[in-house]
């Protein structure tokens, strides 16, 4: 059964406190009883009723109800998100042709490099929900009805697509998703500060008073200064830091690192070494550890599906982004200890089993891939890993460029996977994943730029178009791992959840692409990471089914998170 949760329309049935409506439905979306109107202090014993009964909810957003209940100590088994589902299949090939799909409409990326759409756009309203966002229609928010009538569109359009089943799973992992990103919210990455403050003071020097420059960076900026015979300049203003760098004769384009180390001179040093604590102090230092970690916790927002491809972003704190100079920080309670996984060489796994490529499923087979291609008749392993992500990635030049007929060759399968990507990315066309993620559509400024007339302008398209290739060609392989991982997350919720009955404690605390971290009580260790590796053979199997294929787990038992790196 499936149970709507919503904002209450507006009617003479409901009270000024009332905050939603549950309503349960049938497996044919209809109502199948008597709308549960309840208030703010009814909420989490309605919903936990409600969940003993084994219900799927469904709502428009996740984070517009979940967070609240988990602060009530309520949580939930399985949901549908009609928000995310719904910007699934506005780009779905696989449920294009379907009357709710195609009545959503695209909205292609128009962003200043219109060949590479990396962020998705903010989210469009339904056209189911048009009215709920005018100025008399009550309460913010959709009611039953409308959540309703959405969700049915969604699951006919599922249901009628050209791969039914692999998109239903898609839209499950998905809402699955959603539920484990409010959870690992709620939980928070175990964050010693005090530790974190010793690491700033080891590295900056001690606390400096607001407005001024720690003692190490301060003592960097004047070796620097010495360096470049400029005593006044700022070396915080990249303006002002690239005419010291052009008046010292260093001819750069820009401050970047990776153009500052290929350069020779006495000021190189001090400046590389300057950029990386201002760096660590811009984004990890006191003001962030004042902002984002209390109570022990470290609680970023997560931005499920935030990246075009899939992938996780997340909103504020860096989340996805803990350097390594802080990492220490990342320390289990007593008691407890971290397990740190990750799917290893995940992205051309996946391309083996797209292409059904039986060389390179031998290949994948042990710990480490890269080696089994080499020993394939790539020589070294250095070689086979670059000709490899040189394939996923688009690299025409250099040693990559010179392996990729030898890949090509050895693999063919899996080869033409992402060259038939890239030619349709070229030509402006659509791909999707393996579970039916469809990239956005090329923005009418990207077409623009392919009707062209003088052979500058034509150059100028072919660049633009290879670019739009390469991001196709890696969409494919991309999203398709970012659906493995979310089964593999969504299996491994439903296996700690299983035991939390009984050996209560184990959960998930941080997500990155193809690493997951857990924090465990060390008696659980053991269990708990058979059930990592289980969860990663199951995932292959729900997706996949049954396929010579290993997606190998790394797996590390520590009590800082800097020892698994």
């Amino acid at each position: 059964m499936y149970i709507v949760l919503a904002a209450p329309t507006r009617s003479g049935e409901t009270s000024d406190d009332s905050v939603a409506q549950l309503q349960p439905a049938d497996s044919s979306f209809s109502p199948a009883g008597d709308a549960v109107v309840v208030n703010a202090n009814q909420l989490p014993e309605a919903v936990r009723r409600f969940e003993a009964e084994g219900v799927r909810w469904v709502w428009e957003e996740t984070r517009a109800w979940y967070p609240s209940l988990l602060d009530q100590g309520v949580t939930i088994e399985r949901c549908h998100d009609v928000s995310l589902s719904r910007e699934i299949l506005r780009h779905s090939l696989f449920s294009a042709h379907t009357p709710y799909s195609s009545g959503l409409g695209n909205h292609p990326d128009d962003a200043d490099d219109p060949a590479l759409p990396r962020q998705l756009p903010p989210a469009a309203p339904s056209p189911l929900q048009g009215s709920l966002f005018e100025a008399d229609s009550g309460p913010a928010g959709p009611g039953c009805a409308e959540v309703l009538e959405e969700f049915a569109g969604q699951q006919h359009a599922a249901a009628n697509s050209s791969h039914p089943q692999r998109l239903a799973l898609l839209l499950a992992a998905e809402s699955a998703g959603a539920l484990l990103a409010a959870e690992m919210e709620a939980a928070g990455i175990p964050w010693r500060a005090d530790v974190h403050e010793q690491l700033l003071v080891s590295q900056l020097g001690p606390r400096p008073r607001e407005g001024l420059r720690p003692v190490e960076l301060e003592r960097l900026a004047g070796d620097l200064r010495d360096a470049l015979d400029n005593p006044r300049f700022n070396p915080d203003s990249p303006q002002e830091l690239l005419r010291a760098l052009h008046r010292a004769g260093i001819e750069v384009s820009t401050t970047r690192s990776w153009e500052l180390e290929r350069q020779e001179h006495p000021a190189i040093e001090p400046l590389l070494k300057y950029k990386k604590l201002s760096r660590l102090l811009t984004a990890n230092g006191w003001t962030w550890l004042d902002t984002w970690v209390s109570d022990g916790r470290f609680r970023p927002e997560y931005v499920v599906g935030g990246v075009v491809s899939g992938r996780w972003a997340s909103r504020g704190g860096g989340a996805l982004q803990i350097p390594k100079q802080i990492r220490d920080a990342v320390r289990p309670d007593p008691g407890y200890a971290f397990i740190v996984a990750d799917a290893a060489q995940l992205e051309p796994r996946v391309l083996a089993a797209l292409g059904q490529d039986s060389a390179l499923a031998t290949a994948a087979r042990g710990l480490d891939l890269y080696q089994g291609i080499a020993d394939q008749g790539f020589g070294d392993r250095a070689k086979a890993k670059i000709a490899m992500l040189g394939a996923m990635y688009g690299a025409t030049t250099g040693e990559s460029g010179r392996l990729m007929p030898q890949l090509a060759r050895t693999y063919p399968q899996a080869i033409g996977v992402v060259e038939s990507a890239a030619r349709t990315g070229e030509a402006g066309g659509v791909v999707s994943s393996y579970l039916g993620r469809g990239c956005p559509p090329a923005s009418e400024r990207w077409l623009a730029t392919q009707r062209t007339s003088t052979a500058e302008e034509q150059r100028r398209a072919d660049n633009i178009a290879r670019s739009r290739g390469r991001f196709t060609r890696n969409f494919v392989v991309q999203a398709t791992a970012a659906e493995w991982a979310l089964c593999w997350l969504a299996e491994l919720r439903r296996r700690l959840r299983q035991i939390a009955v009984s050996s209560p404690g184990a959960e998930l605390v941080f997500f990155l692409h193809d690493e997951v971290m857990l924090h465990v009580p060390e008696a659980m260790v053991t269990e708990v990471s058979r059930m990592v590796t289980e969860a990663a053979v199951a995932a292959t199997r729900l997706m996949f089914g049954d396929i010579p294929i290993e997606f190998t787990v790394n797996l590390m038992v520590v009590d800082s998170y800097a020892l698994a790196k």
